[in-house]
């Protein structure tokens, strides 16, 4: 036969074939039997057996024998590869037939044909694709996106000569969205050409063939050619360690099949001995310490010495992320052992004593090893990424998706050549590619599945009948027993089924508006091409009727802008026509393949560089300019981040790290899970002597033999069984929080536990009422249920409980370590029977439970949002950019918030779809639960003190996925601690929706919002008949003179309207007062709510009643103005005032509209006309207002809404005005503003200090400072009576907030009565002794002398346990004189001279309280005064977060980032600024640019803003004011705080700061000097005399007031004083600083 069918071929072909190919295999005679015969054809052969040449060669043959017949048509052999990378190879591959057949052309004297070969893909240049639209080669090879995008354009006139379509790798797309894309490309291809072309499908991993077949034919006939496979593997499962249970472990005994080659061993043995005994050897084993924790050391060096040993090798993992790291690893060590060879090489010489000595094989290269002794970081996994040390590309490099297409080509290059020893890969290389002569396959972990390991390991022994060779490395127990199953089934041939999507909606929508947007269509004809494609063969008319329905514009597009109509459905003629810009839509938004949001690597440099590969967004989020990370196997600097490009450097030998990339995995098929679940019942059902036997015929070497076979033994010694596809154990523990661990064990996989977890979840919460935690792995499922009373009746049950299953019986097996229970028909429920009751649902519930709970998850979010986008409701705005993923679904939410309000919306059916069919194996756990309700499957609980071992690795999967789950910035769990209260915070700051909002909002802005939402400003007018149905669409019925007030051409509305009803677009509504005009699809919601009379030959489907007509007519008027009344409404609609008003009012009940005191004065609407002659009346029915957005004819109604989507613009674009309003003022303009803010020199008496306590409120200053500075500088008469006098009639209180040096420390004043909401928590209680204290003043108070004989306690004792509650925060007193006796007995911070004792109460204006005799009886001065617990401070977060912010608005004025920050108010400025922002909604506050440079987030008061303002003027330098002395940690300075320290010209001298003891003196807002604590030093900021001779006679004036005590200085700006000239020591000579040899010194 096989010669037979050499004959059908040309003498050329055949002549080429017999030279290089002794004969046809199997595959190739059948294929070509069938294809020479035109039947579409299925190839199904392994790899290496010449599929892709059986399909191509008969074509090839009938290019060189049939010339073309025009230049048009020359394009006729169409190739669709799933993978760029594999359609590279093809083309690569294609050059040795073509080449070799033209050579014998030519000696068989023939002409030798011109075979052309074209590429389009997304990687092809903008050049080559123009030319093969000018000239199409003969052979195209692309994808099955490009393909879309070539059906798309102009560019498939190239097309119309195709006769053979080859889908290479079929299995890869025809179980996916992107095969069934495809299909329809397919189907829209032949529909093009003249005959439908020849199909010819080729795979290696294909089941059910039939269902293949079907998917490349579409219902046609299809020819199967599958020859028996001879296929032969050769297939190892190798675990590194004796017992991975116990990694790192001695075993004394390394000869087992995992150890290395002896030779090597030797060398590397006797380096680390040698290392050992050098100072460096500690060094080194600590870096080899991993070992004792991780398989990974073992996998790596086990993969170097494989890689080694052979010539050319593939190592296969499943990650991105792994494929970089292990290719980092793999180098670090190959260069260790590079530069370590030559050392152990010459010890080994050394001991053999003689030159002639054996030797090591020279297998590692020579030469200098600067690296030998250089500890290097390795790349073991840090969090979310990585650190390479930076080791070249010598062994290894990286394959995968995210490299640059120009790097995978030179990768793949250097393995062929055999340049490179190594290639690590994802899937990337799995499919069909020629990697030339692989003699290893290493698959690291188990494959994805089956197929893909077939697929994986058939790059090794590529050719025809070669053996392919692969090592698996399973990383853990669990992993061992599914890399067996997998390995043997790979042997058998036993790939999983594929199933082909039944009608994905979102793919139907793009294809549909591609279609349309190319040629028009028939509802029938598209219908019928639609249906011919085999994933769409069961569309009913309804469902394809609900997608065009979508696309026409039937959802509202004024609430989503996307939802707007991309295509015209002519419902009488049943015709299709695209609407302008479709195309564009569909080409640059096309294909199924989401949008990850990847950022893009580039070479950075002019003229945009060369593309290096692309990264995850949160890995680019973490990153920053600077570092170093690795792609590629080559290490990158980061020199610039933009919104959607990381422009690189090249930096090799530079430690980096190692990028990550989010992505999730389907898990394991039900398929597979019951194959693992058979293994392991087989094999714990056999002797020992068997089992081993049986585990070892599966591949597995001596050690993965012992750990497989200990790993079920510890698990059936835990808890009597081994979970297997007959079995199913339900397990309880403690988890190490005392809380409830359920672990479900099953081995069905990850696609049928992910919805049954999210069913059983749901019933447990409502069962116990609890938050319950649930995760699902391929093994089973876990729940964490907090400790609850779940348990009670457990106490008294019997250690153990006589066994029972659900279902059959179970044998037993060994002594169980747990209880164990089971229910059985009719048995009385326990909580542990209840338990199963609630794990196993009836399987007749299971899709209802999961269709109802999958609305709410996370993944249903993230597939809308993918099939959005391939619907094209999600478009690339700007398609050569990135779009962010966050932005992604920000659009994704909104829409979804509208389509949920339509049950029928086809998106989300299709998410629902995708997510329970395609995602989740519902139909698997319908029939698992089936089986345990037939008892098929048994079911066992058991209750365990400690984890079994298979709970042990599923409870570390449950770790793994909540260990970061808390993982945020410090300022974001500040804030996010507040917790605060939207609607309290409202209800505290008056910020109702619509409350006395008429005052904020801006007449401006509502007149131009307004316009715009009329479309009466110029870029939002019709500018055709299509606009116009938009703009009805969104608008409602408009007057003929209103609709040519929107139109670019007014004169043109009327011919556009006649357009648009001969096409049946647009209704005729006629009225009194003139014609109105809606759009078609209004017509029921127009019949229903007002009774209009409409025209004939509307169809059906726009006639069906909706919920609420009348609602949506309104809240559409609502959507189109800015403030309206219910009388305006009911007039454009011609009904009652109060029935509008009724309806709006509902729609405010449900969030929709607002209604308050919303237009301002004197404001009018811009669309607003006179009213209209004759309104419609109970007696003209059907007829609407003659004129639009007229006022209604019954006034006097007070009542205003708006559409809360329309409210919010209002807002922001009112206070966008006002900030704009806001002229900035300079920094030295707000120094100048904040010390008259807060009143320093202009208050007096009693009055003035309650007024300064009040703007104090909670800020904590030096208690040396708050007498002698703080407030006197405030209050002009201040003496310390006038504090005592508030503090003792209870006003006012203070609290202390932690010592400073010497007797000093922090202390605030608050008013009693907001003391709750402005004290700040207090510290834990120091010791039993301030607790006892705490616990006897209770709710009263108490002098020192009856608390101490309370207690019993020493004076001593108890005064030192006194103050310290004082500076927790806890304890007060009712007078200030023990804080003032405290600092007159030592060293304070703010030194103040102490006066003579005088006859007074107190001893003078700026003074300290006389320390006045007092008997002994009473006690200590510094205890005199009753002490008392100070009030709790406010528990609401809320409550307490207002108050602070009216408070600092209050202290400051104007509140910035750094006044909060200096102030370390909790949550930071994030949770202020959000009270702020709501305040300023209310229109309490203002937001703006107040102060130049202090960024955009102030906020001030009204009065604050304006008297800011007003003092603002122009500095001149020369320019003096008044000068203050003021302490550098008072609010009043704002330096340090709100406004930056300002530069100094001088370098010299210590750094400012707002710390305890330190001064400022501030001159006309300006700062001048800082004296630092104890005045010895100063810094200056100026050398104008104008400016220090003020600022020293202040200071002067300051030290003779007694408040700052004698004052000497000795350096200013780091410099001596003495002997410096400095204007400055002029300055204070001037002032009365008199000489000394110390410095500069100043005495009372």
């Amino acid at each position: 036969m096989a010669e037979g069918v050499l004959g059908r071929f040309s003498e050329a072909t055949r002549e080429w074939f017999r030279s290089n190919f002794a004969a046809p295999t199997a595959a190739q005679a059948g294929a070509w039997e069938s294809i020479s015969s035109g039947r579409h054809t299925l190839v199904v052969a392994p790899t290496g057996s010449g599929k892709t040449l059986s399909a191509f060669l008969w074509a090839l043959d009938r290019l060189t024998t049939e010339p073309p017949p025009d230049k048009a048509s020359r394009c006729r052999v169409l190739y669709v590869s799933p993978l760029k990378a594999l359609a590279v190879d093809v083309e690569r591959n294609l050059r040795s037939p073509l080449i070799g057949i033209g050579h014998a052309a030519t000696r068989l004297g023939l002409v030798p044909p011109d075979i052309r070969v074209a590429i389009r893909s997304g990687d092809t240049p903008t050049e080559e694709r123009r030319a093969f639209a000018r000239e199409p080669a003969d052979i195209l090879i692309t994808t099955p996106e490009s393909l879309f995008l070539l059906l798309t354009s102009a560019a498939r006139e190239a097309l119309r000569g195709i006769e053979t379509v080859i889908i290479d790798e079929v299995h890869a797309v025809a179980g996916t969205k992107r095969g069934a894309h495809l299909a329809l490309s397919l189907e829209r291809l032949d529909a093009l050409l003249e005959r439908p072309a020849q199909r010819i499908g080729l795979s290696a991993t294909v089941r059910p063939v039939e269902e293949v077949a079907r998917f490349l034919s579409g219902g046609r006939d299809v020819a199967v050619v599958a020859p028996p496979s001879e296929k032969k593997w050769n297939l190892e499962v190798v675990v590194p360690v004796p017992d991975l249970a116990q990694i790192g472990q001695p075993t004394g005994d390394l000869s087992g099949p995992a150890a290395r080659d002896p030779e090597r061993t030797s060398i590397y043995s006797s380096l680390r001995s040698s290392r050992s005994s050098s100072p460096s050897g500690e060094i080194e084993q600590a870096r080899h310490s991993p070992r004792d924790s991780s398989i990974w050391p073992h996998v790596e060096e086990r993969i170097v010495d494989v890689v080694a040993a052979h010539s050319s090798t593939l190592v296969f993992v499943n990650s991105r992320r792994l494929a970089e790291r292990l290719t980092a690893r793999l180098n670090e060590i190959w260069l260790e052992r590079l530069e370590a060879a030559p050392v152990a090489e010459e010890r080994e010489f050394e001991r053999a004593g003689s030159p002639s000595s054996p030797r090591a094989p020279r297998t590692l290269r020579d030469g200098p090893s600067p690296a030998r002794d250089h500890v290097r970081a390795p790349a073991q996994v840090m969090a979310q990424s990585a650190i390479g040390q930076g080791a070249p590309p010598v062994l290894a490099r990286a394959h995968h998706g995210s490299v640059s297409r120009e790097q995978r080509l030179q990768t793949e290059e250097d393995l062929k050549a055999g340049r490179l020893p190594a290639v690590v890969a994802t899937s990337s290389l799995e499919l069909g590619i020629d990697m030339g002569a692989v003699d290893l396959v290493v698959q690291v972990e188990a494959p994805p599945s089956v197929a893909s390991g077939l697929q994986r390991v058939g790059r090794a022994g590529h050719q025809v009948g070669a053996v392919s060779h692969g090592v698996l490395f399973p990383k853990f127990r669990g992993d061992l027993v599914q890399t067996a199953v997998i390995a043997e089934r790979m042997r058998a041939g036993k790939i999983e089924a594929l199933r082909i999507p039944a009608n994905p909606l979102d793919v139907l929508a793009q294809q549909i508006v591609a279609m349309t947007a190319m040629d028009d269509w028939s509802v029938s004809d598209l219908e019928a091409l639609v249906r011919r494609a085999a994933p769409f063969a069961g569309l009913t008319r309804g469902v394809l009727e609900s997608v065009l329905d979508m696309l026409a514009g039937r959802y509202p597009s004024d609430e989503f802008a996307e939802l707007r109509p991309r295509l015209v459905w002519d419902r009488a003629a049943g015709t299709l026509t695209a609407r302008r810009g479709a195309q564009r839509l569909a080409v640059t938004s096309g294909g199924t393949i989401p949008d990850r949001g990847l950022y893009g690597v580039f070479l950075a440099g002019e003229g945009g560089g060369r593309r290096v590969g692309e990264l995850d967004e949160e890995m680019v989020y973490e990153s920053r300019v600077g570092d170093v990370f690795a792609l590629g196997t080559s290490t990158w600097r980061i020199e610039d981040i933009t919104h959607d490009q990381v422009l690189v450097t090249p930096a090799p030998g530079v430690p980096a790290r190692l990028p990550f990339w989010k992505g999730d995995t389907l898990g394991r098929p039900a398929e597979l899970g019951e194959a693992v679940g058979a293994f392991v019942r087989e094999v714990t059902g056999l002797a020992p002597a068997k089992a081993r036997a049986r585990v070892q015929a599966a591949g597995l070497d001596e050690w993965a033999t012992d750990n497989l076979l200990g790993y079920l033994e510890e698990q059936r010694e835990a808890i009597g069984r081994v979970p297997n596809d007959r079995e199913l154990v339900v397990e309880r523990f403690r988890d190490e929080l005392g809380d409830w661990r359920v672990v479900v064990h099953s081995p069905y996989g990850a696609q049928v536990h992910a919805p049954w977890a999210l069913v059983v979840a749901t019933r447990l919460r409502e069962r116990y009422g609890v938050d319950v935690q649930a995760m699902h792995a391929d093994d089973g499922l876990v729940f964490r249920l907090p400790d609850t009373d779940w348990s009670s009746m457990e106490a008294d049950a019997a250690p153990a409980v006589s066994e029972q299953s659900r279902g059959r019986g179970t044998r037993p097996g060994g002594t169980p370590k747990g209880r164990r229970h089971g229910v059985g028909p009719g048995r009385a429920s326990g909580p542990m029977d209840e338990l199963l009751e609630l794990v196993f649902p009836d399987p007749d519930e299971v899709s209802g439970l999961v269709t109802d709970q999958i609305g709410g998850s996370a993944l249903f979010a993230s597939r809308f949002r993918e099939c959005a986008g391939r619907a094209l409701l999600l478009p690339k705005r700007r398609p050569d950019r990135r779009q962010a993923l966050w932005q992604q679904r920000l659009r994704a939410s909104q829409l979804l918030e509208v389509a949920s309000r339509y049950p029928s919306f086809p998106i989300v059916l299709e998410a629902v779809r995708e997510c329970v069919n395609d995602v989740f194996d519902v139909p698997g756990l319908v029939d698992l639960l089936r089986g345990v309700q037939t008892r098929r499957i048994a079911t066992v609980a058991v209750e365990t003190p400690q984890p079994s071992p298979f709970a042990a690795s599923l409870a570390f999967g449950y770790v793994a996925q909540f260990l970061y789950e808390g993982d945020s910035p410090l300022a974001e769990r500040r804030a996010a601690a507040l917790s605060l209260d939207p609607s309290l915070l409202a209800e505290l700051l008056g910020t109702g929706e619509g409350l006395a909002l008429a005052d904020l909002l801006d007449p401006d802005a509502l007149t131009r919002t307004e316009r715009e939402l009329q479309h009466l400003d110029g870029p939002r007018r019709a500018r055709d008949a299509d606009d116009l149905t938009d703009l009805l669409r969104a608008l409602g019925p408009l007057s003929t003179e209103a609709v040519g007030a929107r139109c670019t051409d007014p004169d043109a509305a009327e011919s556009w309207l006649a357009e648009l009803v001969q096409a049946r677009r647009v209704l005729e509504l006629p009225g009194v007062a003139g014609a109105r005009w809606a759009v078609v699809e209004d017509a029921g919601r127009l019949r229903d709510a007002l009774g209009v009379a409409l025209p004939v030959g509307i169809p059906q489907a726009l006639l069906d009643p909706v919920p609420d007509p009348l609602g949506d007519l309104l809240a559409r008027y609502a959507r189109g103005h800015a403030v309206f009344t219910a009388a305006e409404a009911a007039a454009w609609l011609g009904i009652g005032s109060s029935v509008a008003r009724d309806v709006l009012r509902r729609l405010v009940a449900s969030g929709r509209l607002v209604e308050g005191d919303l237009r301002p004065p004197g404001w009018t609407p811009a669309a607003s006309a006179p009213p209209a002659p004759s309104v419609p009346t109970e007696q003209q029915p059907g007829r609407l207002a003659s004129r639009d957005g007229s006022r209604g004819a019954e006034g006097g109604d007070p009542a205003q809404f708006c559409d809360a989507h329309v409210l919010r613009l209002l807002r922001r674009r009112s206070l966008a005005a006002l900030r704009e309003a806001v002229e900035p003022v300079s920094a030295t303009d707000y120094a100048r503003f904040l010390p008259i803010w807060q009143g320093v020199g202009e208050r007096q008496g009693v009055d003035g200090v309650l007024r300064a306590v009040e703007q104090l409120a909670g800020v904590p200053v030096p208690a040396s400072a708050l007498e002698s500075l703080v407030l006197p500088a405030r209050v002009s008469d201040y003496h310390p009576g006038l504090l005592d006098e508030l503090t003792s009639s209870g006003e006012v209180l203070w609290q202390g907030h932690g010592a400073l040096a010497g007797t000093d420390g922090w202390v605030s004043l608050h008013i009693a009565e907001l003391a709750p909401l402005t004290l700040a928590e207090p510290e834990p209680v120091p010791d039993e002794l301030s607790a006892s204290v705490l616990e006897t003043i209770g709710a009263g108070g108490w002098f020192f002398r009856p608390l101490a004989d309370q207690l019993g306690a020493d004076d001593e004792e108890l005064t030192r346990a006194l103050w310290g509650l004082v500076w927790t925060g806890r304890l007060g007193n009712d007078t200030l004189a023990p804080l003032r006796a405290l600092l007159g007995q030592g060293r304070t911070t703010h030194r103040a001279r102490t006066p003579a004792p005088s006859r007074g109460h107190y001893g003078g204006r700026y003074a300290r309280l006389p320390r006045a005799p007092l008997p002994r009886r009473t006690g200590p001065p510094e205890t005199t005064g009753r002490w008392s617990i100070l009030p709790a401070p406010e528990p609401d977060p809320t409550a307490r977060a207002v108050a602070r912010a009216e408070a600092l608005l209050d202290r400051y004025g104007v509140v910035t980032r750094g006044s909060v920050a200096a102030e370390n108010a909790p949550g930071g400025f994030a949770a202020t600024y959000r009270v702020l922002a709501t305040a300023e909604e209310s229109g309490r506050v203002r937001r703006g640019y107040f102060v130049e440079g202090l960024g955009a987030a102030q906020f001030g008061a009204v009065g604050a803003v304006d008297r800011l303002r007003a003092a603002a003027r122009p500095l001149d330098e020369s320019a003096s004011g008044p000068a203050l002395v003021l302490a550098a940690a008072d609010p009043a300075n704002p330096y340090g705080a709100a406004l930056p320290w300002p530069a100094r010209d001088e370098p010299g001298g210590h750094l400012p700061g707002r710390k305890a003891g330190a001064l400022v003196v501030l001159v006309d807002g300006r700062l001048v000097l800082y004296v630092e604590r104890g005045g010895r030093t100063l810094l200056s900021w100026t050398d104008s005399g104008d400016l220090l001779e003020p600022a020293a006679t202040a200071l002067a004036a300051a030290v003779h007031a007694g408040a700052l005590g004698r004052l000497t200085v000795e350096k200013v700006d780091g410099a001596s004083v003495l002997g410096s000239g400095s204007p400055l020591a002029r300055a204070l000579a001037s002032a009365g600083f008199g000489l000394t040899p110390r410095g500069l010194r100043l005495r009372r």
